[in-house]
């Protein structure tokens, strides 16, 4: 079965221990979790000096990737690493009362600097994981958007199954039909109730969701701002044994840039709420580009530009509100 993109549903679980717990309540928490994730330097040359990071201020920006095999691909075999399918860009405001995750596709036809083995050129951003691991893919989604990165994680695929049935399921409501390639499952336009396998399915589904891999993204977004609504709304928090489980998913799914504190991201997440998380896809112009890679995504160059300058100067939430959005297939 093809691993799959968990690092959305991770950070919201951060963001909702601090959110909900706030201060003391969730150091705690967060302290007694932390030893469950794994620790590497995931950023490497490229992170900011922790002298220079605005964890008592803001701005943040960190770097979310989850990491598949590279199955399939046309060099397959060529380079020992994983690629990065989910590239994902988490802006925290100036306040810390905002959140905006923008999904970079993992198709986008980039310059990716040279490394071991790769002189350097055009190829598909998700290929410079495999040629120098997380932080030859932070140094590439740096010098494409100019933004710099007080953090990083990395979802190792703990199931989204068990993330979902922790909360006792979900209720996603959809613009358009989805038909399972998988089964004979089909979700029709409208709300669905779903549990922790229906989730996975449903967030799996490629080539009969509108807009592709784009429609990909949107369905994995509807699911996890579910998963923040039903937390936020339901008494779960209150019940030790359901949170439990919830934050024993999130820590195993987890690898930690060897410079970020978990403390303090739920320190500065306490106030931020799931209505204030917005999700956005940088713009693209045609996501079939004949390249030597194979099929890749032509990113729109000016508005990704626009894009990547608004997340910089802190006004992404406004930039987005100027340009709303399509929903995939729409």
């Amino acid at each position: 079965m093809k691993r799959w993109q968990k690092t959305l549903v991770v950070l919201l679980s951060l963001v909702l221990i601090g959110g909900i717990c706030g201060g003391a309540g969730a150091l705690l928490l967060v302290g007694r979790y932390e030893g469950k994730a794994h620790h590497e330097d995931l950023l490497g040359p490229v992170a900011v000096p922790k002298d220079e990071q605005r964890w008592k201020s803001g701005p943040l920006d960190l770097l979310l990737l989850g990491s598949d095999s590279r199955e399939g691909e046309p060099d397959e075999g060529r380079f020992g690493g994983q690629r990065s399918d989910t590239i994902m860009l988490v802006h925290l405001s100036k306040n810390l009362d905002r959140a905006t995750i923008v999904s970079i596709p993992r198709d986008s036809y980039v310059y990716v600097p040279p490394a071991k083995g790769w002189k350097g050129g055009m190829n598909k951003l998700n290929a410079a994981f495999a040629f120098g691991g997380a932080p030859h893919a932070a140094k590439t989604i740096t010098q494409l958007t100019g933004v710099k990165f007080d953090g990083a994680l990395i979802a190792n695929f703990a199931s989204i199954n068990k993330m979902v049935d922790a909360v006792d399921g979900v209720r996603v409501c959809i613009p358009y039909t989805v038909r399972s390639t998988f089964s004979d499952k089909v979700w029709e336009k409208g709300c669905h109730q779903l549990d922790g396998a229906a989730a996975e399915e449903f967030m799996r589904q490629r080539k009969a969701v509108p807009g592709g891999d784009f429609g990909r993204i949107h369905d994995q977004q509807l699911v996890v701002k579910a998963i923040a609504e039903k937390v936020a709304a339901d008494g779960m928090l209150q019940n030790p044994l359901r949170l439990d489980e919830l934050l024993v998913t999130a820590a195993d799914a987890l690898t930690i840039d060897k410079s970020l504190d978990l403390q303090e991201l739920a320190l500065v997440a306490r106030d931020i709420k799931p209505a204030e998380i917005k999700f956005a896809t940088v713009p693209y112009t045609s996501a079939s580009l004949k390249t030597h890679a194979g099929s890749a995504v032509k990113l729109d160059d000016a508005k990704a530009k626009q894009m990547f300058a608004a997340i910089r100067d802190d006004t992404i939430q406004e930039w987005l509100a100027a340009h709303p959005q399509q929903v995939p297939g729409s």
